[in-house]
């Protein structure tokens, strides 16, 4: 694989689990009733945006392992 193509697919990778990982933390703030677009920051909303951050962090650092894995696993073969 070439290295742009490499970088690419590590982007594209990151930016999926980024997104899926923040889309997961919106979902649980509104299950918690959190409002994240609440006039004012209140305490719900801030919690709202902290679980946002947290999710699209999460979503990285699990893009990332995988990526990681199925490196290592192709290695293997």
């Amino acid at each position: 694989m070439s290295a742009t193509r490499k970088l690419l697919a590590e982007g594209l990778g990151d930016a999926v689990g980024f997104v899926v990982g923040a889309l997961s933390g919106f979902g649980t703030a509104l299950l918690l009733g959190m409002d994240l677009f609440a006039p004012g920051y209140g305490t719900g909303s801030l919690a709202g945006i902290a679980l946002v951050g947290l999710g699209g962090g999460v979503g990285v650092t699990v893009a990332r392992r995988w990526r990681t894995r199925r490196a290592a696993a192709v290695l293997v073969e």
